[in-house]
């Protein structure tokens, strides 16, 4: 790609785009970061598309700390204009399971059985008796 005029000036448009995407991420809040696309810096603002309009306000309020801290990362940026853009896909959040712990297990089952038959205390006991 970088032998064609044209195919180089795409790939160095790709790897702007990216490194302004890490950067991003690493100075936005992550609920904002997982649901936000760099689309382009031009004459100094970061364009930004936000899937939905809740987001793009939050991300118009904290625009000039985010600015701040971009310039602290050494990107040249003077401003943020936000987009709403709702076709953008978000990227998945990974979830990781929560695991009892053998000890919160048993005090779980020892509390069950000190309640009176109840939904709560089937609950308890269902939840005591799961395994990671």
């Amino acid at each position: 790609m970088s032998d064609d005029p044209q195919l180089r000036h795409l790939l160095d448009t790709a790897q702007t785009l990216t490194a302004l995407q890490r950067q991003f991420a690493h100075v936005a809040p992550p609920y904002i970061a997982q649901s936000c696309q760099v689309t382009g810096l031009r004459h100094g603002t970061l364009h930004i598309a936000a899937n939905n309009g809740t987001l793009a306000a939050k991300l118009r309020q904290l625009s000039p700390e985010i600015v701040n801290k971009m310039q602290d990362r050494g990107c040249e940026v003077s401003g943020i204009r936000v987009k709403v853009q709702v076709s953008y896909a978000p990227v998945p959040i990974v979830r990781t399971p929560r695991i009892l712990s053998s000890a919160a297990q048993r005090q779980l089952h020892e509390l069950s059985e000190s309640l009176i038959e109840s939904p709560l205390k089937q609950a308890l006991e269902k939840f005591s008796q799961k395994k990671g």
